[in-house]
């Protein structure tokens, strides 16, 4: 057996593929009995408690919006197989920065990872199936670790950028949300009114914060206080202007001061510091420029200038020193 893997590449990568697939069935199987251990356990917990877990029924609109990976992450939980990370809260936090406000994101980012991890692997070997010239086992082994890792960070990488995208979104296109809510609200609109507005006009320069504005306005007239629709606001955009617009709402809510006056400040406020924002990368712009100037123009120069110098040494000093 050992002379047939030696000699041929096909039995080799045959054994590779064979032995990857069981040792990732093995370890399916162990987590899913852990998982379904531990909810053996939690329910007995439950049951000596006498507590009872309620569980709220799922509309049909959350039926019908829910997805292809939710529905296959949520059978996947069903079949015992638990995809809750061990820092939810945090992973929560994340998605909701990069938009996924979805009760089943966190499980459907879990499982991607997951499968990213077996999947490119597989995908790499099952490449070399039609490769003349098959590499060595340690070439497949490493390329292999590489992928599996690159499948694990990958999706993390998205979620940044994807959250510090939309971020940069937010915070440049609220000064203008926050001009036209200023224009509404002297006009004698209401604070769920001009929201309103703004969210409606700005579906199509500023979705995001347009977004943000009608879910909170939605939220008020389906019974939830200001309070509570402005700190979801702000929970749902994790950003720091945003922030700071709820809690003057809030404030301003509390205490019974003029609406107005406090937005007519702050967009000032914000109006300022999207111009500092402004300057600041027009300030950068010099020290970024010499980078490419240094280590693309610079050598050119230097051959240029000392071209006529070189080609004058090479014509008359060389042949003076080798005695002609």
């Amino acid at each position: 057996m050992i002379e047939l893997l030696a000699t041929s590449s096909a039995v080799r990568i045959t054994f590779l593929v064979g032995l990857f697939a069981l040792i990732a069935a093995g370890a399916f199987i162990i987590m899913t009995v852990v998982s379904r251990n531990r909810a053996e356990r939690r329910n007995l917990s439950a049951l000596e408690a006498d507590t009872s877990v309620a569980v709220a029924p799922s509309g049909l609109r959350a039926k019908e919006n829910e997805t292809a990976w939710a529905k296959m992450a949520t059978r996947i939980e069903n079949s015992g197989f638990s995809l809750a990370d061990s820092k939810d809260e945090r992973l929560r936090k994340q998605l909701k920065a990069a938009g996924y406000t979805s009760p089943s994101a966190s499980r459907v980012y879990t499982l991607i990872r997951l499968l990213l991890i077996f999947v490119l692997p597989a995908s790499f070997i099952l490449l070399l199936q039609f490769s003349d010239d098959p590499p060595s086992f340690f070439r497949i082994y490493l390329i292999g670790s590489v992928l599996g890792l690159l499948g694990l960070y990958i999706p993390n990488l998205f979620i940044r950028a994807k959250a510090d995208r939309r971020t940069e979104a937010i915070v440049n296109g609220f000064p203008d949300c926050l001009d036209l809510m200023l224009v509404c609200i002297e006009a004698g609109l209401g604070i769920e009114a001009a929201m309103d507005r703004v969210g409606r006009e700005m579906v199509n320069a500023h979705p995001a914060v347009a977004e943000l504005l009608s879910v909170a306005v939605l939220q008020m007239r389906a019974g939830s206080s200001r309070q509570e629709a402005f700190r979801k606001l702000a929970d749902t955009a994790s950003v720091d202007e945003i922030n700071s617009f709820a809690t003057l709402l809030i404030q301003s809510d509390k205490l019974g001061t003029s609406l107005g006056s406090t937005l007519r400040v702050y967009a000032a406020e914000m109006r300022e510091k999207r111009r500092m924002r402004a300057e600041e990368k027009a300030y950068r712009l010099p020290v970024l420029i010499s980078i490419p100037l240094v280590v693309f123009m610079l050598p050119v120069m230097i051959g240029v200038l000392m071209l006529p110098a070189g080609i004058r040494v090479v014509r008359e000093v060389f042949p003076i020193l080798a005695g002609g």
